[in-house]
């Protein structure tokens, strides 16, 4: 009886990942697909000779990847959420930004994602593969990684 409970809890794990899996390739499309139309709309503004704004060219230009295991659409999902975060604050405040991108990550890729935010620190982490994004904005860096949540052994 206990092997079919081994067994069945494996099973569901597995299952589990998988669907988190299609969940993440689904959003990854959407976001890469957003980005694609919002590139196109700067190129065409560019080409018709208007300017581009020059908000969006100054943030774009500030944010500057130190490390990456993560893939490029969570990435821009990481850097939108941060800049919306950091354009609506009138001085920098990094545990609120810690706490909009561990939000934002646990709500839509699932849990145990963390965020270290601030000018200066030290970090020694071990993360789930793709997890992993140290990224600077201004003069503020952010690690943002995600961990293996294992459940409670019975």
């Amino acid at each position: 009886m206990e092997d079919a409970c081994v067994e069945l809890e494996r099973r569901s794990q597995y299952l589990s990942s998988l669907i988190r899996r299609t969940k993440l390739n689904t959003e990854e499309a959407a976001a890469e697909e957003e980005e694609k139309k919002k590139e196109k709309e700067v190129a065409k503004e560019e080409r018709e000779g208007r300017d581009v704004v020059g908000e969006r060219q100054e943030r774009r230009s500030s944010i500057r990847v130190r490390a990456a295991d993560m893939p490029p659409a969570l990435q821009r999902r990481a850097f939108r959420c941060a800049r919306e975060v950091l354009g609506g604050m009138p001085k920098t405040d990094s545990t609120r930004l810690a706490l909009a991108l561990k939000k934002e990550f646990d709500s839509s890729y699932g849990p145990a994602w963390h965020c270290i935010v601030g000018t200066s620190f030290g970090s020694y982490v071990t993360h789930s593969l793709g997890g992993f994004l140290y990224f600077s904005i201004d003069k503020v860096y952010v690690l943002l990684f995600r961990t293996a949540v294992e459940p409670l052994a019975r």
